[in-house]
């Protein structure tokens, strides 16, 4: 069983992560269409210094802060009773391996970044992003917690939009020049971003379905009736939550095309022409 800070928490880093990737998916593309290759990480402009590598501190820092909370702040040190794992955490010590996969990925793209100790082209780091999204998939694919009912399908949901994270960036190191794939990354890193504030309002908090309770550890529905309705509720909230990022990449990319890619997107035009 989770909590509702559980699941805010990686949902703001997931979140405010996907959007600044739309956004920097959408600029570079309109500023130069020709020459476009996708990014795990982007720079912010302007910058030459510490808030040049943002992105990256916040996904080591924001890691680390959420490791911390994990294996730290909810176990209270008592990792071992009786010999074995402490079992009232299990929960708490599976989400530490993917927040130390996640914390690994950020760190050795610094590394590689900043200094000439660990030069990795983008693919390779693309490759260990993908990584860090396939451990948080086998974790909540192979999760301990009772995932059944209503929580289950909540978390089905989640598993889905992690497992597109995982494709998108594997097929990016493939097609690195191609942008709807770059951008059709930063869409599911975004949804599963929502979908962890949707889970924790839902879940835990004031939006839970009519006939459904958190009692103890578990959701409970008093009827199928209840059931069948608090699934066909999460899956209106997703369709929502898509249509929403879709209405943001188009006025992202409407922006950014008046904005900055009038030379550029006639360049492509000419070029097009040309072919």
């Amino acid at each position: 069983m989770g909590s509702f800070k559980g699941h805010v928490v990686p949902g703001t880093l997931f979140l405010v992560v996907g959007l600044w990737h739309m956004w920097c998916s959408v600029y570079r593309y309109v500023r130069s269409p020709n020459s476009f290759r996708i990014r795990v990480w982007n720079p912010v402009p302007g910058f030459d210094g510490r808030l040049k590598y943002l992105e990256l501190y916040l996904v080591v820092i924001g890691a680390f802060i959420d490791l911390c909370i994990e294996l730290v702040y909810a176990p209270h040190l008592k990792y071992f009773v009786n010999g074995v794992l402490n079992p009232s955490h299990m929960n708490n010590f599976e989400h530490s391996g993917m927040l130390i996969m996640f914390f690994i990925f950020g760190l050795v793209t610094l590394i590689s970044v900043k200094t000439s100790i660990l030069p990795l082209p983008d693919g390779a780091l693309t490759l260990i992003a993908a990584t860090a999204f396939s451990s948080e998939y086998l974790l909540f694919y192979f999760h301990s917690t009772n995932h059944k009912g209503l929580e289950g399908y909540y978390h089905y949901i989640l598993v889905v939009l992690i497992g597109l994270c995982v494709l998108t960036s594997v097929v990016g190191t493939l097609v690195p020049s191609s942008f709807p794939l770059d951008l059709s990354n930063s869409i599911a890193i975004t949804l599963q971003g929502l979908w962890f504030y949707q889970t924790a309002f839902t879940l835990y908090g004031p939006m839970m379905p009519d006939g459904c309770v958190l009692k103890g550890d578990d959701i409970v529905c008093h009827s199928t009736v209840s059931l069948i309705r608090g699934e066909m509720l999460a899956n209106f909230q997703l369709f929502s939550m898509v249509i929403g990022v879709f209405g943001v990449i188009s006025v992202l990319y409407s922006f950014a095309s008046s904005t900055y890619g009038h030379s550029s997107q006639e360049n492509l035009q000419t070029t097009e022409n040309d072919l």
